[in-house]
């Protein structure tokens, strides 16, 4: 169930709204767009305030949209305000790209926690195999490149559908547009690094662990019983 609240709130609050608002309420097309983005902006603020700690992804798509929704509304365009969901995706996009050139990708702050378990273990093994492993390296850095490959996939397609198709269709094309890259993004970058890390991960804690019994029995050598049997004839 938890998994499921950003998705009705980001995606079927507002869908849900606009139609209310526009069809219930009379509102334009521009203030129904507009109305219906609080929710998930207030959700995005919360999330910010309640975790006491700076996302840079999720502060990214706080300004985007805020910048966004100001610019549309200034200009009073319908579909202006539809193609600035393509700026969030495209903008984040982008970052998630620029930041393969950096030691820690924007990615790596959720695929971390969903490989290494959350666990010491698993995050000393983790570190371990970031540092010793470029196969490990490059299944990090790709785990970001398809995401930001997919976000800037889905500007180019919201850009179009935002000027070639009816505003009314778009409130809701844009969503499953945005829903569908995600779960594209997930099962492909899941499949081709995610899992592979998993498995990595898990086979250096076992090996860890492994040196630590071997390095164990070194130090502390368990007595033979024929020699326990010498001793005990000999007193």
């Amino acid at each position: 169930m938890q998994s499921l609240v950003p998705l009705i709130v980001d995606a079927g609050v507002p869908i849900a709204s606009y139609y209310v608002l526009s069809d219930g309420f009379g509102l334009g097309t521009v203030a129904a767009l507009g109305w219906s983005s609080v929710v998930p902006a207030l959700r995005t603020v919360w999330g910010l305030v309640r975790s006491r700690a700076v996302n840079g992804l999720a502060l990214l798509m706080l300004v985007v949209n805020v910048v966004g929704l100001a610019t549309s509304v200034v200009a009073g365009d319908a579909r202006l305000m539809m193609a600035k969901d393509s700026a969030v995706s495209s903008t984040i996009g982008i970052a998630i790209l620029l930041s393969l050139r950096t030691r820690r990708p924007l990615m790596t702050a959720g695929l971390k926690p969903w490989v290494a378990k959350g666990g010491p273990a698993g995050n000393a093994a983790w570190d371990r195999l970031l540092t010793s492993s470029e196969r490990f390296r490059r299944a990090e850095r790709r785990f970001s490149a398809i995401w930001g490959g997919t976000l800037l996939t889905e500007c180019v397609l919201k850009v179009i559908g935002a000027y070639t198709l009816p505003v009314h269709t778009m409130v809701w094309l844009g969503t499953v547009l945005s829903v569908v890259a995600i779960l594209v993004a997930m099962i492909v970058a899941g499949g081709s690094c995610a899992e592979p890390m998993e498995k990595m991960v898990k086979a250096e804690i076992e090996r860890a662990a492994d040196a630590a019994s071997e390095a164990g029995e070194t130090a502390h050598p368990v007595p033979a019983a024929g020699a326990g049997a010498a001793v005990g004839s000999a007193g």
